[in-house]
C-alpha cells in the first residue's frame, strides 16, 4: 500500500480524461494531415544515412514553396479588388516563409562534400532547377522566362498550369495597373502588355513610384504595398544567396546534377530583381 503523505511525481503529467484517444471510427490528426502519404515519401536510393537529410529538407521546401505560391495567389487577387490590407498580410507571410526556407540551408549545410558524394549519383539527372514550386513562385513574381518551360514537358498538368502561370499579369504587374489607375503613370501605353516576357525596368514605373514615396502620407497605401514588396525580395535574395552558398560549400564549382554550372549558374540569379524600379528609386529620393 502507498504513503497517502507521498509526494506526487513532478516529473509527471496525467492524461486528462477528457483527451479523446478512440479513433476507430474518428478523424485524427494524422487522418487529417495525410500523415501515412507524407511520412513515407522519403525513399533513400542508397544506405547513406545523410540521404535522408538530403531528401527531408527538399520535400519540406517543396511544402513551403506550395504556400508560398498559394498566398502570392491570394495577393494578386487581393491587388485586384483593391483589398490592401489583407495583401499586406499575405505578403508579410511569404517573407517569413521565405526566412524558413533559407533557415533550412543551414541545415542542409550540416551534410559534408565526402558524405554527399556519397550518394550524390543516385540523383541521375533530377535537381531543384526541376521544381514546379520554384518555378512557379518566381512567375508570379514576375521573373518570366518562357525557356524555363521545357523541362516540365514531360507533365502535361504542370506544364498547362506554368504556362497559364508565365502568361498572366504577375504580382508586380497587377501593382503596376494600380499605380495606372490612379493616373500616377501619365500615358499607361507605355506599360507592357506581353506579360510572358521577362519585365524590364520602366522610366515611366519609376516616375510613379517616386511620386509615390515623395508623397507618401498622400499615397501611403501604395507606399506601405511598396516597402511589402521590397521585403519579399529581400527575403528572397538571401534565400537565393544562402542556396549558392551551400552549394558552393558541398560541391565547389562542380557541375548541377540537372547539368547546369551549379555555383555559376546560381550567382546570375542574384543580378535578377522582381521590383527594379523600388530600389532604383532610392538613387533619386
Amino acid at each position: 500500500m502507498s504513503c497517502p503523505h507521498q509526494p506526487k511525481n513532478k516529473n509527471y503529467r496525467e492524461v486528462e480524461s477528457s483527451i479523446h484517444t478512440d479513433f476507430k471510427d474518428d478523424m485524427s490528426y494524422g487522418d487529417y494531415l495525410g500523415l501515412e502519404q507524407i511520412l513515407s515519401a522519403q525513399n533513400p536510393l542508397s544506405d547513406q544515412h545523410d540521404e535522408m537529410l538530403f531528401i527531408t529538407i527538399h520535400q519540406s521546401s517543396e511544402l513551403w514553396l506550395k504556400l508560398a505560391g498559394h498566398e502570392l495567389s491570394e495577393a494578386i487577387n487581393n491587388i485586384q479588388e483593391a483589398d490592401f490590407g489583407h495583401a499586406f498580410k499575405v505578403i508579410s507571410r511569404v517573407k517569413h516563409i521565405f526566412n524558413q526556407l533559407t533557415q533550412s540551408w543551414n541545415i542542409l549545410s550540416t551534410l559534408t562534400p565526402v558524405d554527399y558524394l556519397k550518394f550524390r549519383d543516385t540523383l541521375g539527372h533530377s535537381s531543384g532547377f526541376q521544381s514546379f514550386g520554384y518555378r512557379k513562385l518566381e512567375f508570379l513574381l514576375g521573373n518570366k522566362n518562357a525557356k524555363l518551360l521545357e523541362v516540365h514537358k514531360s507533365n502535361p498538368v504542370v506544364y498547362r498550369e506554368l504556362t497559364a502561370t508565365l502568361e498572366a499579369p504577375s504580382l508586380y504587374d497587377e501593382v503596376i495597373k494600380v499605380l495606372a489607375d490612379k493616373k500616377l503613370i501619365e500615358d499607361p501605353t507605355q506599360l507592357r502588355t506581353d506579360f510572358s516576357l521577362p519585365y524590364q525596368q520602366n522610366e515611366a514605373v519609376l516616375n510613379a513610384w517616386l511620386a509615390v514615396y515623395k508623397n507618401a502620407d498622400e499615397h501611403f497605401e501604395l507606399y506601405e504595398l511598396a516597402e511589402k514588396l521590397i521585403d519579399i525580395e529581400d527575403a528572397f535574395q538571401q534565400w537565393r544567396f544562402k542556396h549558392m552558398y551551400t552549394v558552393q560549400r558541398i560541391i565547389g564549382n562542380k557541375m548541377g546534377t540537372g547539368g547546369s554550372s551549379g555555383v555559376g549558374f546560381l550567382k546570375k540569379a542574384l543580378d535578377i530583381s522582381f521590383f527594379p524600379e523600388l530600389f532604383e528609386l532610392r538613387t533619386h529620393l
